[in-house]
């Protein structure tokens, strides 16, 4: 633990807001993500002594000290810098699915960070914190969408840097998240992953990329579908995630346009024809998922157009 720094201004205060993320996006695999109208709030003042009070979804875990990844980050990114702790005292309300591919360690890593910068006085870019919350996610993606909103591409430019391109999809892009009840491990979801792919398949991969993201620059939502086909992760995962081949079966009906996993699932991101009604789409895919025997939390959301902010 580093040590705990001294003269502390007890009226400093941050506020943050930090959007949930699905990555990947069907064959956009560990580069693109996109960010959504659901939130983690931090209110953080200076105080004596850790504190959380945490109201919302998974409170308990958000409220735990014990390893707790805001903290844990918070300390760890000011003993890095050589500077003592600062004492936090933080309320959170939050609406992140926690362990179901929506970006929830990323969200809260980036807290951390953003927080280790503002009462550490650091003074980091945004590639900084961005580049700092990727290499502890071990990949860019959610954290840059997170830190930036609307949809990234993202690559680590250094060790401790990321190199982002936002963009700011057109037209409306209606959002449905399939939630299921149980989580999946990030490591346990990768460890289903081939070493080695054919060309073939990473051809088809990066084509399908470059559409999906022609279809978000240019508000073509026609073009999403056969976009978001892959053959990198979602077929090797799909076994531990039983709603992404069940709604896959809608592309192209009922309003749906397509369906991909959540970043490594088990959650499910299916993107609605914004010519058709959303809660009767909603309906339709309850009803799908209840002819599978398939139980899932569906939550209508859209595109976050602005990232974490104060």
């Amino acid at each position: 633990m580093p040590r705990k720094k001294k003269n502390i201004q007890r009226s400093a205060t941050l506020h943050l807001t930090l959007p949930a993320t699905s990555a990947n996006l069907g064959p956009a695999f560990d580069a693109a993500a996109l960010a959504m109208e659901i939130y983690l709030t931090i209110d953080a003042r200076a105080a004596s002594d850790f504190s959380i009070k945490a109201a919302g979804r998974d409170s308990a875990t958000c409220q735990a000290l014990q390893d707790n990844l805001i903290l844990t980050t918070h300390c760890e990114v000011l003993e890095q810098e050589g500077l003592g702790f600062v004492p936090l005292a933080l309320r959170i309300q939050n609406e992140i699915p926690i362990g179901k591919g929506c970006g929830s360690s990323a969200a809260a890593r980036l807290a951390g960070v953003a927080l280790a910068n503002h009462f550490g006085h650091l003074r980091w870019s945004d590639a900084q914190i961005i580049g700092e919350a990727s290499r502890r996610e071990r990949h860019p993606d959610n954290a840059s969408a997170c830190w930036m909103g609307g949809l990234t591409i993202a690559r680590m430019s250094s060790e401790s840097e990321a190199q982002v391109a936002c963009i700011r999809p057109k037209g409306k892009w209606p959002l449905l998240l399939a939630i299921p009840e149980e989580s999946l491990a990030t490591e346990k979801a990768r460890g289903v992953l081939p070493a080695a792919y054919s060309r073939a398949d990473a051809v088809l991969n990066i084509q399908n990329s470059l559409f999906l993201l022609a279809a978000f620059m240019e508000g073509r939502p026609e073009l999403l579908a056969p976009s978001l086909g892959d053959r990198i992760h979602q077929p090797y995962r799909a076994p531990l995630c039983p709603l992404l081949p069940a709604l896959q079966e809608l592309n192209g009906k009922e309003g749906v346009l397509g369906a991909a996993l959540s970043g490594a699932g088990p959650s499910v991101i299916v993107f609605l024809d914004p010519n058709s009604s959303a809660q009767k789409t909603k309906r339709t895919i309850a009803a799908h998922l209840e002819e599978k025997k398939l139980a899932a939390e569906l939550l209508l959301t859209s595109i976050a157009r602005r990232g974490a902010r104060g």
